[in-house]
Order: C-alpha cells, then structure tokens, then sequence
C-alpha cells in the first residue's frame, strides 16, 4: 500500500487533491487555531467538565488492565483508543455523579487516612518498608504524578464511604430471610442410575457407504487450515555483538569512578509541616514548636513523624526518605544534610514544599569496586551499547530498501543479511516467533498477503526487529477420504452410541413412569443406582448435571414422583427420580449458616439500591458529551 502511494503522489489527481486539503486549512484551519473552540473537556456533567486527560487516563488505565489480564497474546485490535473511549466515559460520567453525591453529603477523608492507607501499599516497600523513591516511581510509570495519584486515591475513599452508607442503609426482615431459606436451603431426595457411554460403543459396525456419506455432508469439518509460507529478515541485538577493547574497559572504568553512584550517601528521615487550606501560619508554627519541644524531651524521631509530618509517603514509615549522595532533595535540604551530624535533628528547613526537620540516620562512604570485579559488566555494558547502534543502524536501512523492494533478497544481500523461511503459519499460530499478534496481524494484512508487499520492519521489543513476506499462501482444501477416514469411523460410532444411550434413557424413564422402580430396572438392565436423601443445591455426592436438573424442576403435587434424564458432556445418561421435596427452614440452619444468608440477601439488596441510587443520579444530571 506505501509503495502504490509514493508511486502515485506525483500524479495530477494527487497534485489536485492536495492543493484542495491546502486550500481547506488556509480557510477554516487558521481560524479555528487563532479563536479556539469553546469548552476543553469531552463531557460536561451538572456543569462539571470532565477533561480529556481524565478520558486518555482512563483509557490508559483500561489498558493496562487488559494488557494484564492477557499479556503478550493480546489482540491489538483491543486496545484501539477509540474502542476504549466509550466504555471509560461511561465509567467517568458516573464517577462524576457519585462524587457530586458525596459532597453534597459532605463526606471526606482525612490527610492522615491517606498518608495511613499510602504507607500500608505493599507494591510500595522494599524488603518490608516503605520506600519513597519507589512509591514516586511506580505512581510515574502508571502515568500518575503523586499529587493525581492522592486525589484519585482521595475520590476512591470518599466514593467507598458513600457505597458503604447505601449499602449499610439496606436490612432483610425476618420473613424476607425465611422466604429465601425456604429456597436456598430447599433438600430433595433423589434415586438415579447411570447409562455408561462406553457400553455401547463397542461392535458397531460402520460401511464405508456411511463414510462416503458423512464425509460428502460434512466436507467443512475436514478442511485444511487456511496457512502462509513466510520469507523473514529478523535481526537482533546478539547479532551485533563485538570484542571490545581493553582501553574502552578502561576508560568506561575512570568514568564509573566518576560517577555519583560512588559518591558518600546519606540516609535521611525529615518531618514536613505544609500550610494546609483551613491552617493558618500560625498554627503550622505552633506545630512545628510541639514536634521540637517532643524530640527535644526524648521522643523518638520516627514517632514524632508518624504525628506530625504532612508527607504521607513517609510519615508511615518514620520520616524515612531513603539514602541521597547530594543531588536527591532540594538545594536547602542537600546543604544541610551535609553539614549534619549522625542522629542529630536540624533546626527549621525551608524549601518550596514546606518547613522540615531533618536527622541523618546512616552515612556510608563512597567505595568503588575494583578493576577486575567490575570488568564483566563493563564489557557487557559497552558491547551492548555499541551492538545497539549498530542495529538500529541496519534497521533504518533495512526500512528504506524493503520499502519498495520486490522481495527480501536484494535488501537482506546489500545488508549481508540471511533471508529465513517459515511453512504453515496459520491465524491460529500458538507457538514461535509467529504467535505473536502483531506478527500474524502482518502476515494476514491485506497490504501482504493480498498486496504482495514486504511489511514494514516490525519491533519486537527494543532488540529484535522483523520484516516478513509472503511467500505462497495456503488456502483451505478438503483432505481426502483416505487421510480422514479414520476420523469419520470414530465420529459416526460415538454418534451411534449418543443416539442409543438417549434411546436407553427414555426407555428407562417410560418404565419409571409405568411404576418400576429405579433400583428393579438398574439391576434387570446391569447399571448401577444410587440413592441421596435431602441433597441441598451445594451437594457434591450427587451428579452436577443430575442436581442442576433436579433443582429445575416444580415442587410436585402429593403424590407424584416425577422422573428426567440427562445427558453429561461424556455422553453418558443419568436418569433420576424425584421423590420427595422439603422447604428449607430459617431457624434449622446453624447460627454460620443463618449469618452467611443474611449476607447474602443484604449483599443482593445493597447491589439493587447502588444500582437504583445511580440510576436516580443519573436521570436528573444535566449530562452533555462532546
């Protein structure tokens, strides 16, 4: 398709198209650039917009959720912004709402029960603790900054308290718990028998008249799998590699005794007092003169931070901010830290976050390793680095010559590269390098294999790099008899025996229903029975397939004793009767199961009422999407 494109741009019609976009833009485009366009969100709701970055967040969110739940089997397809838009405003609008409900009831939550329910995050601690740089770092690489991350986690609580009061504002009343005990805790007393499949699977006889002819009516179901040949290029980072020379050791060497890694580090804990929005600077002074009066008197520096600090990240874990060799915190905090004495507290410390306290708890020396302990990771570090650049290299050319090369030798032989081929690569392709979506994605597009085009030069994570051809496309074709014969045999023999085994499970039934019993048939006819009295619906003695059925069907009028089968996915029959029937009773369960159905029945009325509450929120908000 990029070849057809660079070899008509240069038409007439193309030139026309062109200058018509060109004309469009100098109209309407500068326009709507110098004047802008009215509102910046994608939905207003009761005259609160919702932003697009709220929308890309939440899409991004959604991502991330999939891209969990499958990993690298994902369909790309699946994680198309535009697909995921309408699911994540959906979630946004009704977020809005019930956020606007919580603070029309006024709820909130506490700086503390933030900072409380931050330092408990296990996804935050190294080895057990809380660490700071590792809280900032996962908060970044989900796409949050810590302040969005606290507000997000502020709407989350808040939202939860509203659902909590929803839900806790619902009861069950003594005869709702008896009416659905009646059902729940319902036993049924149950005879049946098993017609074995395998029974009559042995001696049937097939012709190959019957062969002939399911094969001829079922011809789909003994079709080759639609395939491709490939011809690929694939490059990789190992491909590259080079001896490195001594004197790159060496100099990579000087440079790492160089480093800041190797400088004196200090490990630092702090209380942060910040003015908040109803605190005057009067009374941060004030707290600020408590927490000094606390560590001057003996208190332990770590519970004075759980107290006092404002910076939730560390105040859980003792105002301990982790180790800095001179360039981790601000300017006013590093010069301080330096000039600090092992467990001695500063005076006040002013920066733009706010006034701290800060006590060095651990100081280490700079030391750095030997020549010979490091030489291995230099050699690794520096020929990594140079194959790098050598395959990013190769693959920029690679790009340009397959763009419009008629296949994949000429470039693979300017590049002294080796063309390899892969047979039977079917859309289903479970295993290899091809069971890569992306990869199938690239070998079925209509630009490749219809097109005949090269594809582009895929990555593969950010050392491996692909591009594919077609060399022969393998449609579907109908295996011949000979090599699906034996398949035919087996289908039309279990077919036969599911067919006898129902008419064996009705005869059974019409003799039930004549007045046989179970256990006289089971034995005439040679198949086991079994009987279970008050089999409730969480029973696992009785058969599933025999218990769903049983459950299913009506309480009998006195005197009945109806009787079914059923068919299990083995093939087998399993026929029963249905002999006696007993309502469950509230007050004959044990106290755990009494406490587990109110549970349950609360659980399924607080869902209705959340359920209902939104919909109420919903049909009187003033919602507009743009």
């Amino acid at each position: 398709m990029l070849q057809d494109i660079r070899q008509n741009v240069q038409g007439t019609a193309a030139k026309i198209v062109v200058g018509l976009i060109v004309v469009s833009f100098s109209l309407f485009g500068i326009e709507s650039i110098l004047l802008g366009g009215g509102s910046n969100g994608v939905a207003e709701v009761n005259g609160e917009d919702i932003s697009p970055q709220e929308l890309q967040q939440a899409v991004n969110t959604q991502k991330r959720r999939l891209i969990g739940m499958m990993g690298e089997n994902i369909d790309p397809a699946m994680l198309d912004d535009q697909r995921l838009s309408a699911q994540a405003m959906e979630g946004l609008i009704n977020r809005k709402l019930l956020a606007q409900s919580a603070a029309d009831m006024k709820l909130a939550v506490s700086e503390k029960e933030i900072g409380i329910l931050i330092g408990s995050m296990e996804q935050f601690h190294v080895d057990g603790v809380f660490s700071a740089d590792l809280y900032k770092s996962v908060v970044s690489g989900a796409g949050y900054t810590p302040a969005y991350f606290k507000q997000s986690l502020r709407e989350d609580m808040v939202l939860n308290q509203l659902r909590s009061g929803l839900a806790g504002s619902e009861f069950s009343t003594p005869t709702e718990l008896a009416l659905n005990a009646s059902v729940t805790a319902e036993q049924r007393d149950l005879r049946y028998l098993t017609i074995p499949l395998e029974k009559f699977i042995a001696g049937s006889d097939i012709s190959q008249a019957e062969i002939e002819a399911y094969y001829a009516d079922n011809e789909s179901r003994f079709r080759t799998l639609e395939s491709v040949d490939l011809d690929y290029i694939q490059l990789s980072i190992a491909d590259f590699n080079q001896p490195v020379e001594e004197n790159a050791i060496l100099e990579a060497y000087e440079l790492a005794q160089q480093s800041v890694e190797f400088k004196p580090e200090n490990r630092v804990s702090h209380i942060l007092f910040e003015v908040g929005d109803e605190e005057t600077d009067e009374s941060l002074q004030q707290r600020l003169a408590d927490a000094q009066t606390q560590i001057a008197a003996g208190a332990d520096f770590a519970t004075v931070a759980q107290e006092f600090s404002d910076d939730i990240g560390s105040a859980s874990n003792g105002g301990d901010l982790g180790y800095s060799s001179g360039d981790a915190f601000p300017q006013e905090m590093e010069d301080v830290i330096t000039e600090l004495a092992l467990n001695v507290v500063s005076g006040p410390v002013e920066t733009d976050a706010g006034t701290h306290l800060i006590m060095v708890t651990e100081r280490t020396d700079g030391k750095i390793a030997s020549l010979e302990e490091m030489r291995d990771q230099l050699h690794d570090s520096l020929q990594a680095e140079e194959a790098r650049i050598d395959l990013l290299r190769t693959v920029e050319s690679l790009k340009d010559l397959s763009f419009n090369a008629e296949d994949l030798s000429s470039p693979a032989g300017e590049l002294e590269l080796s063309v390899q081929q892969v047979t039977g690569i079917s859309r289903t392709q479970r295993d290899g390098l091809f069971a890569n979506p992306t990869m199938l994605a690239a070998a079925f597009s209509d630009d490749v294999l219809v097109a005949g085009h090269n594809s582009e030069v895929i990555e593969l994570g950010g050392s491996e790099f692909v591009v594919l051809r077609v060399h022969q496309h393998n449609t579907p074709e109908v295996k011949p008899l000979a090599q699906v014969q034996e398949d035919i045999v087996a289908i039309i023999t279990e077919q036969n025996a599911r067919a006898a085994v129902a008419a064996e499970a009705q005869r059974a039934l019409e003799q039930l229903r004549a007045g046989t019993g179970v256990e006289q048939f089971a034995v005439n006819a040679g198949y086991d029975w079994q009987v279970e009295l008050g089999a409730d619906r969480r029973n696992i003695a009785v058969p599933r397939d025999i218990l769903q059925r049983a459950f299913e069907l009506p309480v009998p009028a006195e005197g009945e004793t109806p009787s079914d089968f059923v068919m299990t996915a083995t093939g087998d029959a399993q026929v029963f009767v249905l002999a006696r029937v007993t309502a469950g009773q509230y007050d004959q369960l044990s106290p755990p199961e009494q406490q587990l159905l109110g549970q349950q029945v609360s659980a399924e009325y607080s869902s209705l009422v959340d359920t209902e509450f939104q919909r109420g929120l919903r049909d009187s908000a003033d919602i507009t999407t743009l």
